[in-house]
């Protein structure tokens, strides 16, 4: 089956998936994040590479990624660290540059996003040749584990704001965890 981007079937198994994991004092989270990851994109047969983006975490969270890379191997763990915390948005931007896959998923690596879902976003954007999928927290299999209060009520509140003055018709536009084109 043809679409506007080739012969589905040539491009599926050339897909290559960029899982980008900016971190910062992830130590702890970053070796459980980096198995379950290997782990559904081993089950599901996609061709994948992690590219972890270290803000110069103090806790060592580098040299847990460096352990990592050489366990799972330099061709799925990448590392781009930078010298200091410079902000999520520009993490993400470090590491669009040194994706070599044409599709990017971007998620935290505090284990709030898990990777099983990934497969299913795989798959829905397969169904529909969607550009970009967006996970939620606030529909179907959504949610927020271990979140305080005032956490869960700002990001109620941000996106209540953006639905009535955009509406964009998206249920969570606070959250990160996408794939995209």
């Amino acid at each position: 089956m043809a679409n506007r981007r080739g012969n589905a079937k040539t491009r599926e198994q050339s897909d290559k998936y960029s899982v980008l994991l900016p971190t910062y004092n992830e130590r702890e989270n970053l070796p459980l994040i980096v198995w379950l990851l290997v782990k559904y994109f081993g089950e599901s047969g996609y061709n994948y590479e992690i590219i972890v983006i270290d803000d110069g975490s103090p806790d060592g969270t580098l040299q847990i990624a460096e352990q990592l890379q050489k366990i799972y191997g330099a061709d799925k763990i990448l590392l781009r660290p930078r010298a200091q915390k410079l902000g999520l948005g520009t993490a993400y931007i470090h590491g669009i540059k040194h994706a070599s896959g044409n599709y990017v998923i971007i998620m935290d690596a505090d284990l709030s996003h898990h990777p099983k879902f990934i497969p299913q976003f795989i798959e829905k954007q397969k169904e529909g040749g969607f550009d970009l999928v967006s996970g939620t927290r606030y529909r179907g299999d959504g949610g927020v584990y271990g979140w305080d209060l005032r956490r869960k009520l700002i990001s109620r509140g941000a996106n209540f704001i953006t639905q009535v003055l955009l509406r964009p018709g998206a249920s969570d536009l606070t959250g990160s965890f996408r794939l995209a084109l």
